[in-house]
């Protein structure tokens, strides 16, 4: 079943203690697309300037993504700059040019109308919301955010929540978005404020998922996924958005929507998150096999002995 994602698409300069590159394809939309195209058909919305070429669009439709709701403006595409020299789990901002990102407006082309599966990645929570409404055959959507929405736009982000079933984003976004300090009670509350599960992704400690009590079926308990040990984290840009495609990805390739399915889908997230740092950008994305994805979904089997 077709998933939509929209977000960014973006070049990035990246900084890591394993070297640094510039101007390399990524933004949100552009990991997310390529690491769910490994268990279900991608559609991509997103904007990029006269920079963007026939040889990026490429990377996306090599892996059979439907790039004819990529917009083209005049000007340049998004450019973000950051170093993880100090810290892996976090990067140190160097630049950001929105560019034709600044007044991006997604247009959905009337062949995606009939997508299943809606991801809505990192963009002002007023766009996630109009792009929502507009699909109304749409069985789950997925949202994303950041601190930048939830300390600027909480008001336009709460509305937008109540149409997002699952809500996809880190311990320290979750504890602001709640205004909580315990991470518990933090996902009790965002819960509240609409979505049916929260997926909270703690980054090299794996990701939990809440329900809502009644959501996906009976019972409101907590699940944990860990993460694989890497022996060498090249790149962790696009880690949480590859996790989201394979997450997403995967739900879109099962035939039903429950809580197994959902915690199932923590660990293919777990397995695409891991492959996307062992190289600069989507480098490794573009070069997986489907069965080098299902073995490392097995050696999360064997460490959690998930059925």
């Amino acid at each position: 079943m077709s998933i939509l994602a929209v977000g960014s698409v973006a070049f990035d300069t990246i900084a890591t203690p394993a070297g640094r590159v510039e101007n390399m394809l990524g933004g949100s939309a552009t990991y997310f697309s390529i690491a769910a195209s490994y268990f279900t058909d991608v559609r991509v919305v997103a904007v990029v300037g006269e920079d963007f070429t026939a040889e990026h669009e490429s990377v996306l439709k090599k892996r059979g993504v439907d790039t004819r709701g990529i917009q083209r403006q005049k000007g340049k595409t998004f450019r973000w700059g950051g170093q993880y020299l100090d810290n892996l789990n976090e990067a140190k901002t160097e630049f950001t040019e929105l560019n034709v990102f600044q007044n991006f407006q997604p247009h959905i082309p009337e062949e995606y109308m009939d997508s299943l599966f809606l991801f809505l990645g990192n963009i002002h929570p007023t766009l996630q919301a109009a792009v929502r409404l507009e699909m109304d055959r749409v069985r789950l959507t997925g949202g994303d955010t950041m601190n930048f929405w939830i300390q600027g736009s909480l008001k336009e982000l709460t509305e937008t929540l109540r149409l997002v079933n699952v809500l996809l984003i880190n311990d320290g976004e979750a504890k602001m978005l709640a205004s909580e300090k315990s991470l518990p009670r933090a996902a009790r509350k965002v819960l509240a404020m609409g979505p049916q599960a929260l997926v909270i992704k703690h980054g090299e400690y794996g990701a939990t998922i809440f329900f809502r009590e009644g959501a996906f079926g009976i019972g409101s308990h907590p699940f944990r996924a860990p993460a694989l040990p890497i022996e060498e984290v090249i790149d962790p840009t696009g880690a949480g958005d590859s996790f989201a495609g394979g997450f997403m990805g995967y739900i879109a390739s099962q035939g039903q929507l429950n809580r197994e399915v959902l915690k199932r889908a923590l660990f293919y997230g777990g397995v695409m998150g891991s492959f996307a740092v062992e190289r600069f950008g989507t480098e490794r994305l573009q070069t997986l096999t489907r069965q080098e994805i299902d073995g490392r979904f097995q050696v999360f089997r064997e460490l959690t002995h998930l059925e």
